[in-house]
């Protein structure tokens, strides 16, 4: 329980530090653009990258980890269009759908790791690596998807759509990580230096992001779209992924792992998503500030239900 709070509390700190931010020093959208674009195309990207060049993937169950929250969270994303008739009769619109389809198949990648390892060590770090190979690929894409085909205006083309996939960083940064470790390709001191440094500011920043867009009135009486961002994350997801990856043959260290990487909350990085491709950013925030808080409840039951197991 104090290893999840103490890795769940300086998040929600610096989100509302972002509130206040946003209304005192840095009052002026653009400076907010500025900030979100940094961590969408350079930090978060950097953090990926560096976090799967040091992962050692050798003495780990790839195969079970990976598959179980890759299911998981393909199975969550179906799930969530099946639903869109009944949530649209619901009065929830097009980019408020992909605001609950982003806040219930991503997660935030830096609790998962720091819980990870907090808990586990190098192992937990390894197991955390081999979880963002499996889920920020196919969520990323499935989200970019969404968004194209509900937030827009205008209907976008196949062409747009693969094109907006193919720029996707977080998708091209897993993919130099994996290359990077897979191949063993040295890389010189001053990269490591750089690239450490890159992603210690990508949580911070990204958070504080995450803050500045916050509507707090809406805290006060959650939508009915955040309520349903929250049950699918923080209760549906592990759920599921537990459920598979106990059919997989997971047990001890590796299931609890699973557990964490599950329950964790919506990544920061989708709010930028939202902004940049019309998506509800404000409902978006609303629904990772709500998971961030009642997630310090969810992540240690399901730990301790994986645990158990």
């Amino acid at each position: 329980m104090a290893v999840v709070i103490a890795a769940l509390l300086p998040v929600f700190i610096l989100i509302v530090l972002g509130v206040v931010l946003k209304r005192s020093l840095m009052r002026l959208d653009t400076q907010w653009h500025g900030l979100e674009r940094l961590t969408y195309f350079v930090l978060f990207p950097m953090l990926l990258i560096q976090t799967l060049v040091k992962a050692d993937l050798s003495k780990v169950p790839v195969a079970g980890v990976g598959g179980a929250l890759l299911l998981s969270a393909l199975v969550m994303s179906l799930l969530c269009l099946a639903l869109r008739p009944a949530l649209a009769r619901l009065g929830i619109d097009g980019p408020a759908f992909t605001s609950i389809f982003q806040g219930a198949t991503r997660w935030q990648t830096f609790v998962g790791l720091s819980v990870c390892a907090n808990m586990f060590g190098d192992v937990g770090l390894a197991l955390a690596s081999v979880a963002m190979v499996a889920i920020i690929p196919l969520v990323n894409v499935l989200s970019v998807v969404v968004l194209a085909h509900y937030a827009a205006p205008e209907k976008q083309s196949a062409r747009t759509i693969v094109m907006t996939v193919i720029r996707n960083p977080l998708i091209w940064a897993c993919a130099i990580g994996l290359f990077v470790n897979v191949t063993h390709l040295p890389l010189p001191k001053l990269w490591h230096e750089v690239a450490d440094a890159l992603s210690r500011s990508s949580l911070a920043i990204g958070l504080l992001v995450t803050g500045a867009g916050l509507h707090l009135e809406g805290l006060l009486r959650p939508s009915a779209g955040a309520a349903i961002g929250v049950v699918f994350k923080l209760v549906l997801m592990p759920a599921l992924a537990l459920a598979l990856a106990v059919w997989f043959g997971l047990s001890g260290d590796s299931l609890a792992i699973v557990a964490i990487c599950s329950a964790v909350p919506t990544s920061s990085s989708a709010y930028v998503l939202a902004r940049q491709m019309g998506g509800d950013a404000p409902l978006l925030a609303q629904i990772i500030t709500l998971q961030t808080i009642f997630a310090a409840i969810t992540m240690p039951i399901a730990i301790a239900l994986a645990q158990s197991a």
